[in-house]
């Protein structure tokens, strides 16, 4: 599961799981904050002294940069796509995938069909830009197949 613990520990939300429910909102919301801390606590605990908690993703993060952009995304206040137990996208929001290369991840902007994702997805995943760069991750737009947009994501030089 993608947005809840579910008794397995906290996962941060990727956009291929189920909303979390409107009466869970508040717990969740509690939920990300006490991960993002404890993410900025390692950071602390790693960096050579001087170089602030935010500067740049720790060793953790560049092993598993999936959860950690979506964590950073979903701290940010900004939505995860959602879907259905058929796996039929039913939440417009972004939506972080593994990418090509080691440390990168791919963020999409996706909706179910007949929702105009593809039409707002420029202006939402620029939105996205400013909180990675806070975590220390750079993301650069592309245009894809079909014409579609999506951020590659790279922790930024040290």
């Amino acid at each position: 599961m993608t947005t809840a613990s579910g008794g397995g520990g906290f996962e941060a939300a990727t956009g291929d799981g189920p909303p979390v429910a409107p009466a869970d909102a508040e717990q969740r919301s509690r939920e990300v904050r006490t991960a993002l801390d404890g993410l900025l606590r390692i950071r602390s605990l790693t960096r050579p002294q001087g170089a602030g908690p935010k500067a740049a993703p720790a060793e953790w993060e560049r092993r598993q940069p999936v959860r950690a952009v979506a964590l950073a995304l979903e701290s940010g206040g900004i939505t995860p796509s959602s879907t259905d137990s058929s796996g039929e996208r039913t939440g417009t929001g972004y939506r972080v995938r593994a990418g090509d290369r080691p440390e990168t991840v791919l963020v999409e902007w996706l909706g179910p069909p007949g929702s105009g994702a593809a039409r707002t997805e420029t202006e939402a995943l620029g939105a996205c830009v400013p909180v990675l760069a806070r975590l220390g991750w750079e993301a650069l737009l592309y245009r894809g197949p079909r014409g579609r947009r999506f951020l590659e994501v790279e922790p930024a030089g040290d």
